[in-house]
Protein backbone atom coordinates (compact mmCIF):
# COMPACT_ATOMS: atom_id res chain seq x y z
CA UNK A 1 0.00 0.00 0.00
CA UNK A 2 1.68 3.18 -1.24
CA UNK A 3 1.59 6.01 1.65
CA UNK A 4 0.81 9.78 0.46
CA UNK A 5 3.23 11.83 1.60
CA UNK A 6 1.09 13.97 3.78
CA UNK A 7 0.33 11.00 5.78
CA UNK A 8 3.69 10.15 6.16
CA UNK A 9 3.75 13.36 7.75
CA UNK A 10 0.83 13.25 10.10
CA UNK A 11 2.19 10.03 11.34
CA UNK A 12 5.21 11.48 11.55
CA UNK A 13 4.27 14.91 13.68
CA UNK A 14 2.01 12.96 15.17
CA UNK A 15 4.67 10.14 16.67
CA UNK A 16 6.91 12.47 17.85
CA UNK A 17 4.62 14.64 19.49
CA UNK A 18 3.09 11.51 21.18
CA UNK A 19 6.85 11.49 23.10
CA UNK A 20 6.65 15.33 23.75
CA UNK A 21 3.10 14.43 25.14
CA UNK A 22 4.66 11.83 27.96
CA UNK A 23 7.34 14.34 28.67
CA UNK A 24 5.16 17.27 29.05
CA UNK A 25 2.51 15.42 31.20
CA UNK A 26 5.17 13.84 33.60
CA UNK A 27 7.02 17.48 33.67
CA UNK A 28 3.73 19.14 34.87
CA UNK A 29 2.62 16.37 37.41
CA UNK A 30 6.21 16.46 39.26
CA UNK A 31 5.70 20.31 39.41
CA UNK A 32 2.64 20.34 40.85
CA UNK A 33 3.95 18.22 43.32
CA UNK A 34 6.83 20.02 43.86
CA UNK A 35 7.37 22.78 45.96
CA UNK A 36 6.82 25.67 43.14
CA UNK A 37 3.06 23.79 42.73
CA UNK A 38 1.23 27.11 44.41
CA UNK A 39 3.27 29.36 41.98
CA UNK A 40 2.93 27.14 38.82
CA UNK A 41 -1.07 26.14 39.59
CA UNK A 42 -1.37 30.26 39.35
CA UNK A 43 0.24 30.32 36.01
CA UNK A 44 -2.77 28.98 34.24
CA UNK A 45 -5.04 30.85 36.50
CA UNK A 46 -3.80 34.55 35.09
CA UNK A 47 -6.56 36.09 33.27
CA UNK A 48 -5.90 37.41 29.83
CA UNK A 49 -8.62 39.64 28.02
CA UNK A 50 -10.89 38.27 30.73
CA UNK A 51 -10.25 34.51 30.11
CA UNK A 52 -7.84 32.50 32.43
CA UNK A 53 -4.73 30.97 30.74
CA UNK A 54 -5.82 27.65 30.62
CA UNK A 55 -9.61 28.96 29.03
CA UNK A 56 -7.73 30.27 26.03
CA UNK A 57 -5.45 26.86 25.76
CA UNK A 58 -8.96 24.84 25.81
CA UNK A 59 -11.14 27.39 24.04
CA UNK A 60 -8.59 29.17 21.71
CA UNK A 61 -5.81 26.84 20.94
CA UNK A 62 -7.51 23.83 20.55
CA UNK A 63 -9.33 24.84 18.20
CA UNK A 64 -6.12 25.11 15.62
CA UNK A 65 -5.99 21.44 16.45
CA UNK A 66 -9.81 20.26 15.58
CA UNK A 67 -8.80 22.56 12.24
CA UNK A 68 -6.20 20.06 11.90
CA UNK A 69 -8.39 17.21 12.52
CA UNK A 70 -11.13 18.43 10.07
CA UNK A 71 -8.31 19.17 7.47
CA UNK A 72 -7.17 15.37 8.37
CA UNK A 73 -10.51 14.09 7.45
CA UNK A 74 -11.37 15.69 4.59
CA UNK A 75 -8.26 14.56 3.31
CA UNK A 76 -8.93 10.93 4.15
CA UNK A 77 -12.24 11.05 2.47
CA UNK A 78 -11.21 13.10 -0.56
CA UNK A 79 -8.63 10.86 -1.35
CA UNK A 80 -7.19 8.40 1.54
CA UNK A 81 -8.64 5.38 2.93
CA UNK A 82 -11.92 6.98 3.60
CA UNK A 83 -12.09 7.82 -0.15
CA UNK A 84 -12.99 4.43 -0.92
CA UNK A 85 -16.31 2.95 0.97
CA UNK A 86 -15.21 -0.50 1.08
CA UNK A 87 -11.81 0.66 2.95
CA UNK A 88 -13.41 3.26 5.08
CA UNK A 89 -15.86 0.64 6.54
CA UNK A 90 -13.87 -1.01 8.85
CA UNK A 91 -12.36 1.82 10.65
CA UNK A 92 -15.75 3.80 10.55
CA UNK A 93 -17.41 0.39 12.08
CA UNK A 94 -14.52 -0.07 14.32
CA UNK A 95 -14.94 3.58 15.52
CA UNK A 96 -18.25 3.26 15.91
CA UNK A 97 -17.94 -0.04 18.39
CA UNK A 98 -14.88 1.86 20.10
CA UNK A 99 -17.58 4.97 21.14
CA UNK A 100 -20.85 2.99 21.91
CA UNK A 101 -19.24 -0.27 23.88
CA UNK A 102 -17.12 2.36 25.87
CA UNK A 103 -19.94 4.48 27.16
CA UNK A 104 -22.21 1.82 27.48
CA UNK A 105 -19.74 0.10 30.34
CA UNK A 106 -19.24 3.77 31.64
CA UNK A 107 -23.08 3.64 31.82
CA UNK A 108 -23.57 0.70 33.53
CA UNK A 109 -21.27 1.67 36.83
CA UNK A 110 -22.79 5.21 36.03
CA UNK A 111 -26.03 5.65 35.17
CA UNK A 112 -28.60 7.92 36.98
CA UNK A 113 -25.81 9.15 39.11
CA UNK A 114 -24.46 12.60 39.54
CA UNK A 115 -21.47 11.27 37.19
CA UNK A 116 -22.78 9.74 34.16
CA UNK A 117 -22.63 12.75 32.22
CA UNK A 118 -18.95 11.41 32.00
CA UNK A 119 -20.16 8.80 29.12
CA UNK A 120 -18.28 10.53 26.33
CA UNK A 121 -14.81 10.39 28.51
CA UNK A 122 -13.99 7.35 27.98
CA UNK A 123 -15.26 7.58 24.26
CA UNK A 124 -11.99 9.46 22.77
CA UNK A 125 -8.63 8.01 21.42
CA UNK A 126 -5.97 10.11 21.74
CA UNK A 127 -4.11 10.26 18.17
CA UNK A 128 -1.14 11.45 19.32
CA UNK A 129 -0.19 8.95 21.93
CA UNK A 130 -1.52 6.05 20.24
CA UNK A 131 0.58 6.38 16.98
CA UNK A 132 3.39 7.77 19.32
CA UNK A 133 3.29 4.06 20.92
CA UNK A 134 2.85 2.24 17.89
CA UNK A 135 5.89 4.15 16.05
CA UNK A 136 8.41 2.18 19.13
CA UNK A 137 7.47 -0.83 17.05
CA UNK A 138 9.33 0.06 14.03
CA UNK A 139 8.38 -1.65 10.65
CA UNK A 140 6.94 -4.67 11.69
CA UNK A 141 3.79 -2.28 12.06
CA UNK A 142 1.97 -3.41 8.59
CA UNK A 143 1.03 -0.70 6.63
CA UNK A 144 -2.27 -1.37 6.66
CA UNK A 145 -2.26 -1.27 10.92
CA UNK A 146 -1.20 2.17 10.79
CA UNK A 147 -3.61 3.55 8.94
CA UNK A 148 -6.64 1.59 10.21
CA UNK A 149 -5.18 2.98 13.93
CA UNK A 150 -4.60 6.53 12.26
CA UNK A 151 -8.10 6.36 10.55
CA UNK A 152 -9.57 5.03 13.67
CA UNK A 153 -9.10 7.38 15.65
CA UNK A 154 -9.77 10.21 13.07
CA UNK A 155 -13.08 9.07 13.17
CA UNK A 156 -13.23 8.93 16.77
CA UNK A 157 -12.12 12.61 17.13
CA UNK A 158 -15.19 13.77 14.59
CA UNK A 159 -17.71 11.37 17.54
CA UNK A 160 -16.19 13.20 20.31
CA UNK A 161 -16.92 16.81 18.60
CA UNK A 162 -20.42 15.34 17.87
CA UNK A 163 -20.56 14.28 20.81
CA UNK A 164 -19.56 17.35 22.39
CA UNK A 165 -21.94 19.55 20.09
CA UNK A 166 -25.04 17.62 21.37
CA UNK A 167 -24.16 16.61 24.87
CA UNK A 168 -22.32 19.08 26.03
CA UNK A 169 -24.04 22.26 25.03
CA UNK A 170 -25.97 23.60 28.25
CA UNK A 171 -27.98 26.72 26.44
CA UNK A 172 -27.45 28.37 23.26
CA UNK A 173 -27.60 31.88 21.67
CA UNK A 174 -29.05 31.52 18.96
CA UNK A 175 -28.17 35.01 17.41
CA UNK A 176 -24.59 34.41 17.87
CA UNK A 177 -25.19 30.96 16.30
CA UNK A 178 -26.84 31.87 13.12
CA UNK A 179 -24.21 34.52 12.93
CA UNK A 180 -21.71 31.99 12.98
CA UNK A 181 -23.00 29.67 10.50
CA UNK A 182 -23.50 33.02 8.17
CA UNK A 183 -20.19 33.51 8.09
CA UNK A 184 -19.97 29.55 7.75
CA UNK A 185 -22.13 30.31 4.55
CA UNK A 186 -19.88 33.16 2.95
CA UNK A 187 -16.62 31.35 3.09
CA UNK A 188 -18.36 28.10 1.17
CA UNK A 189 -19.58 30.55 -1.52
CA UNK A 190 -15.90 31.66 -1.83
CA UNK A 191 -15.18 28.07 -1.71
CA UNK A 192 -17.60 27.68 -4.40
CA UNK A 193 -16.09 30.62 -6.78
CA UNK A 194 -12.71 29.15 -6.24
CA UNK A 195 -11.14 31.46 -4.60
CA UNK A 196 -7.86 30.00 -3.41
CA UNK A 197 -6.33 32.55 -0.99
CA UNK A 198 -6.39 31.41 2.44
CA UNK A 199 -6.77 35.22 4.00
CA UNK A 200 -10.59 35.46 3.67
CA UNK A 201 -10.66 32.02 5.25
CA UNK A 202 -8.31 32.87 8.09
CA UNK A 203 -9.84 35.89 9.39
CA UNK A 204 -13.42 34.25 8.55
CA UNK A 205 -12.41 31.64 10.72
CA UNK A 206 -11.69 33.77 13.61
CA UNK A 207 -14.78 35.37 13.11
CA UNK A 208 -16.79 32.32 13.07
CA UNK A 209 -14.91 31.11 16.50
CA UNK A 210 -15.87 34.67 18.90
CA UNK A 211 -19.37 34.34 17.68
CA UNK A 212 -19.54 30.23 18.56
CA UNK A 213 -17.64 31.09 21.38
CA UNK A 214 -20.26 33.27 22.79
CA UNK A 215 -23.26 31.24 20.87
CA UNK A 216 -23.22 28.22 24.01
CA UNK A 217 -21.88 25.65 21.25
CA UNK A 218 -18.62 24.80 22.41
CA UNK A 219 -15.83 27.05 20.19
CA UNK A 220 -13.78 24.24 19.57
CA UNK A 221 -16.82 22.76 16.85
CA UNK A 222 -15.35 26.13 14.24
CA UNK A 223 -12.40 23.97 13.67
CA UNK A 224 -13.88 21.03 11.80
CA UNK A 225 -16.58 23.45 10.36
CA UNK A 226 -13.39 25.88 8.93
CA UNK A 227 -11.90 22.51 7.35
CA UNK A 228 -14.53 21.54 5.44
CA UNK A 229 -14.75 25.06 3.77
CA UNK A 230 -11.31 25.20 3.00
CA UNK A 231 -10.72 24.50 -1.00
CA UNK A 232 -9.75 21.20 -1.30
CA UNK A 233 -9.17 21.26 -4.67
CA UNK A 234 -6.49 18.59 -6.50
CA UNK A 235 -5.37 17.82 -2.98
CA UNK A 236 -2.19 18.74 -4.78
CA UNK A 237 0.95 20.38 -3.00
CA UNK A 238 -0.46 24.11 -4.16
CA UNK A 239 -3.82 23.76 -2.70
CA UNK A 240 -5.20 25.84 0.29
CA UNK A 241 -6.00 22.78 2.34
CA UNK A 242 -2.85 21.19 1.92
CA UNK A 243 -0.89 24.08 2.28
CA UNK A 244 -2.81 24.80 5.76
CA UNK A 245 -2.49 21.31 6.91
CA UNK A 246 1.45 20.73 6.11
CA UNK A 247 1.74 24.29 7.72
CA UNK A 248 -0.14 22.91 10.89
CA UNK A 249 1.33 19.43 11.39
CA UNK A 250 4.18 20.77 13.87
CA UNK A 251 2.69 23.39 15.88
CA UNK A 252 -0.11 21.26 16.69
CA UNK A 253 2.55 18.07 17.25
CA UNK A 254 5.00 20.23 19.05
CA UNK A 255 3.26 22.94 21.05
CA UNK A 256 -0.56 23.10 21.27
CA UNK A 257 -1.38 19.58 22.44
CA UNK A 258 1.79 19.30 24.54
CA UNK A 259 0.53 23.10 26.28
CA UNK A 260 -2.73 21.69 26.77
CA UNK A 261 -1.04 18.64 28.40
CA UNK A 262 0.82 20.74 30.72
CA UNK A 263 -1.87 23.27 31.05
CA UNK A 264 -4.53 20.34 32.17
CA UNK A 265 -1.94 17.31 33.75
CA UNK A 266 -1.37 19.94 36.63
CA UNK A 267 -3.09 17.58 39.32
CA UNK A 268 -2.14 18.05 42.97
CA UNK A 269 -1.84 14.39 44.44
CA UNK A 270 -2.73 14.21 47.88
CA UNK A 271 -1.80 11.54 50.65
CA UNK A 272 -5.18 9.72 49.60
CA UNK A 273 -4.85 10.56 45.75
CA UNK A 274 -6.36 7.02 45.06
CA UNK A 275 -9.30 7.08 47.67
CA UNK A 276 -11.32 8.08 44.32
CA UNK A 277 -10.04 5.34 42.30
CA UNK A 278 -12.86 2.92 43.60
CA UNK A 279 -16.04 5.47 42.91
CA UNK A 280 -18.34 4.59 40.14
CA UNK A 281 -17.11 7.32 38.06
CA UNK A 282 -13.32 6.60 38.08
CA UNK A 283 -14.41 2.76 37.78
CA UNK A 284 -16.32 3.77 34.53
CA UNK A 285 -13.48 5.41 32.63
CA UNK A 286 -10.86 3.18 33.46
CA UNK A 287 -13.45 -0.04 32.72
CA UNK A 288 -14.49 1.87 29.85
CA UNK A 289 -10.93 2.85 27.83
CA UNK A 290 -9.21 -0.33 29.29
CA UNK A 291 -11.64 -2.90 28.06
CA UNK A 292 -14.65 -1.12 26.32
CA UNK A 293 -12.27 0.18 23.96
CA UNK A 294 -10.76 -2.87 22.46
CA UNK A 295 -13.59 -5.03 22.99
CA UNK A 296 -15.86 -2.21 20.92
CA UNK A 297 -13.50 -2.10 17.79
CA UNK A 298 -12.82 -6.04 17.46
CA UNK A 299 -16.23 -6.43 18.04
CA UNK A 300 -18.00 -3.93 15.74
CA UNK A 301 -15.16 -5.23 13.07
CA UNK A 302 -15.72 -8.78 13.54
CA UNK A 303 -19.62 -8.73 13.02
CA UNK A 304 -19.42 -6.11 10.20
CA UNK A 305 -16.83 -8.16 8.82
CA UNK A 306 -18.90 -11.00 9.03
CA UNK A 307 -21.81 -8.78 7.09
CA UNK A 308 -20.26 -8.20 4.62
CA UNK A 309 -20.44 -4.39 5.63
CA UNK A 310 -16.21 -4.34 5.57
CA UNK A 311 -13.11 -6.25 5.07
CA UNK A 312 -9.96 -6.92 6.29
CA UNK A 313 -7.41 -6.01 4.51
CA UNK A 314 -5.22 -9.00 3.62
CA UNK A 315 -1.86 -8.18 5.36
CA UNK A 316 -3.98 -7.71 8.57
CA UNK A 317 -4.80 -10.21 11.12
CA UNK A 318 -7.64 -9.95 14.06
CA UNK A 319 -5.00 -9.95 16.70
CA UNK A 320 -4.19 -6.80 14.54
CA UNK A 321 -7.44 -5.63 15.47
CA UNK A 322 -7.18 -6.42 19.45
CA UNK A 323 -3.92 -4.34 19.31
CA UNK A 324 -5.33 -1.34 18.03
CA UNK A 325 -8.14 -1.21 19.82
CA UNK A 326 -6.21 -1.78 22.98
CA UNK A 327 -3.86 1.60 22.16
CA UNK A 328 -7.45 2.94 21.44
CA UNK A 329 -7.56 3.03 25.14
CA UNK A 330 -5.26 5.92 25.15
CA UNK A 331 -7.91 8.71 26.06
CA UNK A 332 -5.40 10.80 27.77
CA UNK A 333 -5.96 14.48 25.33
CA UNK A 334 -9.52 14.32 24.33
CA UNK A 335 -10.64 12.04 27.57
CA UNK A 336 -9.45 15.35 29.41
CA UNK A 337 -11.27 17.67 27.26
CA UNK A 338 -14.24 16.30 27.81
CA UNK A 339 -13.87 16.08 31.55
CA UNK A 340 -13.55 19.67 31.70
CA UNK A 341 -17.03 20.07 29.96
CA UNK A 342 -18.49 17.08 32.13
CA UNK A 343 -17.78 18.13 35.24
CA UNK A 344 -18.14 21.20 37.05
CA UNK A 345 -16.93 19.89 40.60
CA UNK A 346 -13.19 20.71 40.58
CA UNK A 347 -12.65 17.01 43.12
CA UNK A 348 -14.75 15.15 40.12
CA UNK A 349 -12.49 16.69 37.07
CA UNK A 350 -9.38 15.73 39.46
CA UNK A 351 -10.18 12.41 40.01
CA UNK A 352 -11.30 11.71 36.38
CA UNK A 353 -8.18 12.93 35.51
CA UNK A 354 -6.34 11.16 37.91
CA UNK A 355 -8.35 7.59 36.09
CA UNK A 356 -7.63 8.53 32.70
CA UNK A 357 -3.94 9.15 33.54
CA UNK A 358 -3.82 5.24 34.79
CA UNK A 359 -6.34 3.82 32.11
CA UNK A 360 -4.56 5.54 29.69
CA UNK A 361 -1.14 4.14 30.63
CA UNK A 362 -2.20 1.00 30.77
CA UNK A 363 -3.78 0.54 27.38
CA UNK A 364 -0.60 2.15 26.15
CA UNK A 365 1.69 -0.39 27.99
CA UNK A 366 -0.48 -3.39 27.22
CA UNK A 367 -1.19 -2.37 23.62
CA UNK A 368 2.92 -2.42 23.59
CA UNK A 369 3.74 -5.66 25.02
CA UNK A 370 0.67 -7.58 22.76
CA UNK A 371 1.79 -5.94 19.09
CA UNK A 372 5.39 -6.56 20.23
CA UNK A 373 4.22 -10.04 20.47
CA UNK A 374 1.87 -10.70 17.91
CA UNK A 375 3.72 -8.54 15.49
CA UNK A 376 7.12 -10.62 16.30
CA UNK A 377 5.25 -13.87 15.45
CA UNK A 378 3.74 -12.78 12.36
CA UNK A 379 6.81 -11.63 10.88
CA UNK A 380 8.30 -14.93 12.05
CA UNK A 381 5.32 -16.66 10.46
CA UNK A 382 5.51 -14.84 7.45
CA UNK A 383 9.28 -15.13 6.82
CA UNK A 384 8.98 -19.07 7.52
CA UNK A 385 5.57 -19.22 4.91
CA UNK A 386 7.93 -17.01 2.35
CA UNK A 387 11.02 -19.48 3.10
CA UNK A 388 8.70 -22.44 2.28
CA UNK A 389 7.10 -20.52 -1.06
CA UNK A 390 10.86 -20.16 -2.25
CA UNK A 391 11.99 -24.13 -1.25
CA UNK A 392 8.48 -25.19 -3.20
CA UNK A 393 9.44 -23.45 -6.28
CA UNK A 394 13.16 -24.32 -5.97
CA UNK A 395 11.98 -28.29 -5.89
CA UNK A 396 9.39 -27.77 -8.73
CA UNK A 397 12.48 -26.57 -10.75
CA UNK A 398 14.51 -29.36 -10.61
Amino acid sequence: MKLTRLFNEFFGSEKAGGLILVFGTILSLLIANSALQTEYLKIWSLELGGHSIVHWINDGLMTIFFLLIGLELEREIYRGELSDMKNASLPIIGALGGMLVPAGIFLLFNFGTVSQAGAGIPMATDIAFAIGILSLLGNRVPTSLKVFLTALAVIDDLGAIIVIAIFYTTSIALVNLFIALGIMGLLFVLNRLKVYNLIPYLIGGIAMWYFMLHSGVHATITGVLLAFVIPFGDGGEKSPSFILQHFLHKPVAFFILPLFAIANTGIVLGSNWYSGLGDSNSLGIIAGLVIGKPLGIWLFSFIGTGLGLCALPTDLKWKNIVGAGILGGIGFTMSIFITLLAFGDSGMVNNSKIAILIASTLAGLIGFVYLKLTLKKQVEENEKTNEDNVNNEEQSCI
